[in-house]
């Protein structure tokens, strides 16, 4: 195993977890005497996972997901009768036995054609599962909100289903936090608050829509699967046309950023590599996924100002030049970028320039962030270029601390040094 592999795999803690409450659900439910009371319904809900697991989405911001798989396992796991079948019962082991088999079998298709199997989503679900149905069968059994009677209720059970598909999609999103933080070296702080943000957005849906099937299933039988599968199918199409046309106009804006290179005002590849060097370190640093898509745009396009110039520079290297012209360049990109509209990115343009300390070491509280990420990832690509030497990036990493008491954040400097001996690190 790679080194690099041995550090981004903290997830396997997880996946090792899960596995084993698999095996143990499995064996409980193998072991339960006289089996299954109707096998056609987990059967069903099998399938119907299988299939969501089939039709998953990348959502914006690169996360995978399969809402009709998820809204499934959630039903069956809240499923309080079926129809037809009356002496049906769902319990925690029956229930991720049931998800992990649906899935694994819906993965499989999509493993085929090598788009693999998402064995740090499947750990989730595994683990959200087991806490939805525990709540939900914990509350049946002390009749926590039942009547005078002993009887439920459709307000409190639609309320017991409810709270227990909230408290397991928190415990998906801290699960989904954790691993990101891991993997992408984000602040676990950061992370949380993202994945608690995208749970408003889908989420919302599948546990809407997992609740609803479980409600129906009692009086519908098989029929509450399609009936109310087909609003969120509808919902999971929305997302992914959205998310098409996020990915359609973040390649737009690559292919206009490779303008100052196809006219020769900078090195081939150089807004991409600043682009994802300052993804990195924004990420590192804790910026929100929603900002990051800002600093993304400015990285690429944060030298559009060059093609002002009447000659380029040798290079394309900005940071040799006078203040007053890199200033200018900065500016005169920002009004291209704001005239499309792009107005958080073309802030950050405009003041990607400037000094971190322009006035006898006092710190320019009001510069962004970002902006200081920009021009630290840019002279740092300026300096090393498409080099894969050590030695130089190490020289290029010293010349950046050697001017933090000016014009660099020494925290963005801190931030960019770490990725970079990472890097070289995985490079043998």
């Amino acid at each position: 195993m790679s080194r690099r592999t041995a550090e981004i795999r903290v997830a396997v803690p997880l996946q090792v977890a899960a596995g084993l409450v698999v095996i143990a659900s499995v064996a409980i439910t193998a072991a339960q005497p006289g089996g299954i009371s109707d096998i056609q319904v987990p059967l069903a809900f099998a399938g119907f996972i299988a299939v969501g697991e089939i039709l998953r989405i990348v959502l914006p911001g690169g996360r995978q997901a399969a809402p009709l798989a998820s809204a499934g396992a959630l039903a069956f796991a809240l499923l309080p009768g079926f129809h037809g079948a009356d002496a049906f019962h769902v319990s925690v082991p029956l229930a991720v036995s049931v998800v992990t088999f649906g899935s694994v079998i819906g993965a499989v298709p999509r493993t085929l054609v090598g788009r693999g199997l998402h064995l740090d989503e499947l750990a989730r679900r595994v683990f959200s599962t087991a806490v939805a149905a525990a709540i939900f069968q914990g509350l049946l059994d002390t009749h926590v909100v039942s009547t005078a009677s002993g009887t439920w209720t459709g307000t409190a059970l639609a309320l017991a289903m409810t709270a227990a598909a909230i408290v397991a999609a928190c415990v998906d999103a801290f699960l989904a936090a954790f691993v990101r933080s891991g993997e992408d070296h984000v602040p676990l702080r950061t992370a949380i608050s993202d994945e608690f943000r995208a749970l408003v957005g889908i989420s919302s849906a599948i546990a809407a829509t997992g609740v609803l099937i479980a409600l129906a299933a009692p009086k519908m039988g098989f029929w509450a699967l399609p009936v109310f599968a087909i609003p969120l199918l509808l919902t999971q199409f929305s997302f992914r046309r959205y998310a098409t046309i996020d990915a359609t106009y973040l390649q737009t804006i690559r292919s206009l950023s490779k303008v100052t290179e196809v006219g020769g005002y900078n090195e081939t590849g150089h807004s991409r590599r600043v682009s994802r060097l300052a993804v990195s370190v924004g990420r590192e640093m804790g910026i929100p996924e929603r900002d990051l898509v800002d600093l993304e745009y400015a990285a690429l396009m944060h030298d559009i100002g060059q093609l002002s110039l009447p000659q380029p520079i040798p290079g394309g290297t900005t940071t040799i030049l006078a203040a007053v012209d890199q200033r200018r360049i900065a500016e005169l990109g920002a009004v291209v970028i704001r005239e499309a509209g792009m107005e958080r990115a073309a802030l950050i343009v405009e003041r990607q320039s400037d000094p971190y300390r322009p006035h006898r070491g006092q710190v320019d509280h009001d510069l962004p962030l970002e902006s200081r990420i920009v021009k630290v990832a840019n002279a740092y690509d300026d300096f090393v270029g498409a080099s894969l030497e050590s030695d130089r990036k190490l020289q290029a990493i010293e010349r950046l601390e050697l001017a933090v008491d000016r014009d660099y954040d020494p925290a963005v400097v801190d931030v960019l040094a770490r990725i970079v001996e990472r890097q070289t690190e995985y490079a043998y």
